[in-house]
């Protein structure tokens, strides 16, 4: 649709579920992960481009595809959108800015408590949907 990359979601998601709350009224908590989240845009950001799906794409491409039209989607996939150049290698920047951001947040957790590998922990919610 053009909106925020699904790729910088997931990155943010996967973060979210180490640093998020587990109850709606943590304000604090929610603080903190935003702060992360913030973190994982700017670095994607940084690397892309832009956090917008329309914009990597003009950036990219030269060209804003709707891949919601099964034209411009086979157009988007000829000009290379699904080849290790397009969308994949954008989908490698994520999980890679998430991975980093989670290895930055374990470094610092083990600081403040030392002689623990991680304090961080999946939220329950997290780990009930594997």
């Amino acid at each position: 649709m053009g909106e925020t990359c699904g790729a910088l979601t997931g990155a943010i998601m996967a973060v979210c579920c180490l640093v998020g709350r587990e109850k709606l009224e943590d304000r604090k908590q929610y603080g903190k992960a935003m702060e992360e989240a913030r973190q994982v845009c700017n670095l994607f950001r940084d690397r892309i481009g832009h956090t917008l799906c329309e914009k990597i794409h003009k950036i990219r491409y030269g060209k804003v595809y709707r891949l919601i039209d099964p034209k411009e989607r086979e157009a988007f996939h000829h000009k290379g959108g699904h080849s290790r150049t397009g969308c994949p290698e954008v989908c490698g920047v994520a999980a890679r800015v998430a991975a980093e951001v989670i290895m930055d947040l374990q470094k610092k957790s083990s600081k403040e408590k030392p002689g623990r590998i991680s304090a961080l922990k999946p939220t329950s919610k997290a780990k009930a949907g594997r």
